[in-house]
């Protein structure tokens, strides 16, 4: 008995349990997720009893499928408007922001980065009503609908692009700059043709992320949606989840997913294919976000 309370009182032993707890935890969050999945390829109506497979919540059913039925189509194309929008507008200002922090030397400097991180910890259902009573009491002309949600998830998200590309700067340094310079390169001219080349990986990344954050927002989507038609995938889903009559609502879930799983994916192809200076990203990433660089 004693050699067993020794054996289980070790701090430093070889944790025996971690691994089958992990794997507890991952079959626990991951089995819910597939089964959703696996009643959007039901070929019945019914979300609890699976009778065969079928692509037909999809697009084959002529009335409910996530393509023609037009309240789920509405909220599919709303939102990779509103993901579209915000990469458009979020990647290029937070590059901007990433170089002028890191080449901000100076009184305040400090202060800037981390209100640049800002966005990072404050809780998103505060964001969201933040939003909402700017827009309703002081900025009386953006009127809520997509205008307002995009402005939300471009004011969220911006934080993770000047971490991605603030990161990669860090990484590369100024020399490649200098040298370009040297060589007659104006300063616009070594930014253009040496820095944002080898920018090119975290600006990549930052677009995965910035759609990933985008297609998956609900508080901050909910709290400026005008209306029916500017409703987001995750609010469709989060209003009809418990009363869904037919299997489209798993379709349009599973859709979402997807998309998040390709995009994160495709971020992952890069970092491995760039392995040796994504590890000093992530390293100084974390440091920056960790020291909030203040």
């Amino acid at each position: 008995m004693r050699r067993a309370l020794k054996w289980l009182s070790n701090p430093w032993g070889k944790p025996r349990w971690l691994v089958l707890i992990t794997l507890i935890y991952m079959v626990w969050s991951i089995v819910p997720i597939l089964i959703a999945i696996r009643f959007s390829f039901n070929d019945g109506r019914s979300r609890s009893t699976f009778q065969g497979w079928s692509t037909r919540w999809y697009y084959a059913d002529p009335d409910n499928s996530v393509w023609h039925d037009p309240s789920l189509h509405q909220a599919l194309i709303q939102s990779l408007k509103l993901a579209g929008l915000a990469m458009v507008i979020t990647v290029p200002l937070g590059i901007a922001l990433a170089l002028a922090l890191a080449r901000w030397r100076g009184r305040g400097s400090g202060s800037a980065r981390f209100l640049a991180l800002f966005p990072i910890v404050t809780p998103e259902i505060v964001m969201g009503t933040a939003l909402f009573l700017t827009f309703i009491h002081l900025l009386h002309f953006i009127h809520l609908g997509t205008t307002a949600q995009v402005l939300g998830h471009v004011t969220f998200s911006v934080s993770f692009v000047v971490i991605i590309v603030r990161a990669r700067l860090l990484t590369i340094g100024k020399e490649y700059e200098e040298a370009a310079m040297d060589l007659g390169a104006s300063p616009v001219q070594a930014l253009r043709m040496v820095l944002l080349p080898l920018l090119t990986p975290a600006v990549f990344a930052s677009f995965m992320m910035v759609f990933a954050i985008s297609i998956d927002d609900f508080v901050i989507s909910a709290f400026l949606s005008s209306s029916a038609d500017t409703e987001t995938i995750p609010i469709k889903i989060y209003a009809n989840a418990r009363g869904a009559p037919t299997p489209a609502l798993n379709a349009l879930a599973s859709v979402m997913l997807f998309a998040t799983l390709i995009a994160v994916f495709c971020a992952y192809l890069l970092i491995r294919v760039t392995r040796p200076v994504a590890r000093a990203e992530r390293e100084s990433a974390f440091g920056d976000f960790a020291q909030l660089q203040v």
